[in-house]
């Protein structure tokens, strides 16, 4: 009987893997974990955003058309009555006014003050860390303690700043300090600036150390001097850094309320109130929640409008600039 001869039909070996895909299904399925990933990292940030943020500010313009005192629902609807009285509003139209002499005197005293520090410690001087972190210290502390602390210096006739004044002879110039309607916003403006001028001068000063120093020496060898230097090459490569710090410098001025409300609480007479001292004192104060949201919501949209503003006009080419920095890195 002749034999047959069959194939051997061994199976192959089970490696309990997923066949492989097709390399369109595998691309879609990669796009697909890549987004399921990058939503799962952006909804914790998207819920405390909404939580903490969006809502809060939505709810405050909600409550700038009733006259609500702050406890359960508003519920007395007077339209736009709030926004009416806050402009006819001898107060708020006085905080409006510092708020531009605020911005005024920052502009003009204290970013010019830190921009020409900035530019002495960029030079090799010995001890410059030092100056550096002398300099940028008072940044450090807390709105509370600087309060506190000027507080004790400016204390009317037995502060440290009437006794320095006394002992040198000068004992005429101190007086009230912040008790004297005519004083305060200037006493005020001097803590501003020792509080917030380190800040600008750090920006300063990593802006001047991203400067090229072959441009500077170039400069020097065709005999330009000091003042030639900064003006035709210092100032305009530091001008994105100088933009920003206005930005900011300005924002921090209409948005004030910390310090002025531990160093002065918005007196004597409302003479160093700010729109934000004004918006607590009717919020938490006189129960007048309704009125307060009104002034919430004129101050966001002072510095919404600043902002875009300003971003459309003063910051377009440095966007304008990273933005095709980006593209042309990813291309």
């Amino acid at each position: 009987m002749a034999s047959t001869y069959l194939p051997d039909k061994r199976s192959a070996p089970d490696t309990g893997r997923p066949p492989p895909l097709p390399a369109a299904a595998g691309r879609t399925r990669r796009r697909v974990l890549h987004w399921l990933t990058a939503v799962g990292f952006q909804v914790p940030a998207l819920v405390l955003f909404g939580t903490l943020v969006l809502l809060p500010m939505l709810f405050a313009l909600y409550a700038a058309f009733f006259r609500w005192g702050g406890f359960g629902m508003p519920e007395d609807f007077i339209g736009g009555d709030n926004f009416t009285r806050l402009f006819q509003d001898p107060v708020f139209l006085g905080d409006l006014w510092r708020c531009l002499v605020l911005v005024g005197l920052s502009l003009l005293l204290q970013l010019p003050f830190a921009l020409a520090l900035a530019v002495a410690l960029n030079q090799r001087i010995r001890g410059r860390a030092v100056y550096r972190m002398l300099f940028f210290a008072p940044y450090i502390l807390s709105e509370a303690i600087t309060g506190v602390l000027f507080s004790m210096i400016f204390a009317p006739d037995d502060g440290l700043a009437d006794h320095l004044l006394g002992a040198v002879g000068l004992d005429g110039i101190g007086g009230q300090w912040f008790a004297d309607p005519s004083t305060v916003m200037a006493t005020l403006f001097l803590v501003m600036t020792w509080k917030y001028f380190g800040f600008h001068m750090m920006l300063y000063l990593a802006g001047l150390q991203s400067i090229p120093a072959e441009l500077t020496e170039a400069a020097l060898i065709d005999g330009a001097g000091p003042w030639q230097r900064f003006r035709s090459v210092t100032l305009p490569l530091l001008a994105p850094t100088l933009r920003i710090s206005v930005f900011l410098s300005v924002i921090g001025s209409i948005q004030l309320f910390d310090l002025v409300w531990i160093v002065t609480a918005g007196g004597p007479d409302h003479h160093s109130e700010t729109m934000a001292v004004t918006m607590f004192q009717y919020g938490f104060k006189r129960y007048q929640v309704g009125y307060a949201s009104a002034i919430s919501v004129v101050i966001f949209g002072i510095s919404l409008v600043f902002a875009l503003a300003y971003q459309r006009f003063v910051l377009r080419r440095d966007l304008e600039g990273a933005t095709t920095t980006m593209r042309g890195g990813g291309s």
